[in-house]
């Protein structure tokens, strides 16, 4: 089974454009239903080697038996959810390759999820933790940055590490961002961000060594940022200004951002399409964020609430 799971993974890297996070999810989700086959009657016995054969047999039954193993392991619903999905794809492949029949994952399902509600900041919260770096520094007009850029453009910390210079449009405030399978989106950047980048740009010589990187933030060394290291800058000045929130991150922004334009009237579908999602649904979160921040506004002013 080394061949087509190997091509399996090139499938999603070549014509998915999955990123590299989700391509390691997606190996180590089949290796592991893998090992699970090749224990002869499921969980226990002898091993025995994948065959076309028995990929072919697998069934639905076998998949919830799977995921009844790991759940008994202590699995969350969330992380079950994510390894069906891996699955669903996985023998999609082979039944377009002929090796399955049929998808035995897409009829399979996971314990249903409920889905939690993003956590946010309000404006003055987010107004403190963009104002904390020290832009007299390269690193704190570098950060300033940033964190305006993730707030303003409600960018992922991945979408936001693999910005290019050419990728920027400061005149227009507009931002050339690749998200999720490589996909294509324009993001905005209000004027504070706009002023931010521009006092950056000013100072990037400052902190490149090479001139051939493009990318437009780059670490103290001069190369690009990683995702875990915008990670990190966001946490550092969330510490240090909002204490009390330990679980501000730059998906923190990013939820704050969307919240804040549906408070303010701004439709449903403009949201979806500024976030990147491909489905409204993954967008139909937020709703339920405002929706409630109205309930506790009608309970508290109204007299016969």
């Amino acid at each position: 089974m080394v061949e087509p799971v190997t091509e399996f993974l090139r499938y999603l890297e070549g014509e998915r454009n999955v990123s590299p996070h989700t391509l390691r999810a997606y190996a180590g989700d089949v290796a592991e239903l893998l090992s699970f086959l090749s224990v002869s009657g499921g969980s226990t016995g002898d091993e025995a080697p994948i065959s076309s054969s028995v990929l072919d047999s697998v069934s639905r039954h076998t998949l919830r038996a799977y995921l009844a193993d790991l759940q008994e392991r202590g699995m969350s619903p969330r992380t079950l959810a994510r390894k069906l999905a891996a699955l669903r794809s996985f023998f999609k492949y082979l039944c377009a390759r002929g090796i399955c029949k049929t998808n035995p994952a897409r009829m399979a399902s996971a314990r249903k999820l409920g889905r939690p509600l993003p956590h946010f900041l309000n404006v003055d919260e987010v107004a403190q933790l963009v104002e904390a770096p020290d832009t007299s520094t390269p690193l704190g007009t570098r950060d300033r940055a940033i964190l305006e850029t993730l707030y303003s453009a409600g960018i992922r910390a991945s979408e936001l590490a693999a910005l290019q210079l050419s990728h920027v449009d400061i005149i227009s405030g507009v931002i050339k961002v690749f998200g999720k399978g490589r996909k294509e989106r324009l993001a905005m950047i209000g004027a504070p961000a706009t002023r931010a980048l521009r006092d950056y740009l000013d100072i990037r010589s400052q902190l490149v060594k090479r001139s051939d990187v493009r990318h437009l933030f780059v670490n103290h060394r001069g190369g690009p940022l990683t995702s875990r290291s915008v990670q990190r800058i966001v946490e550092k000045y969330a510490l240090s200004i909002l204490p009390a929130r330990k679980d501000v991150s730059p998906h923190t922004l990013r939820h704050s951002f969307a919240t804040h334009l549906l408070d303010r009237g701004a439709d449903l579908r403009s949201v979806q399409e500024l976030l990147g999602h491909a489905n409204l649904t993954s967008t139909q979160i937020y709703t339920h964020v405002t929706t409630k921040r109205l309930k506790q506004v009608y309970d508290n002013a109204h007299p016969h609430a």
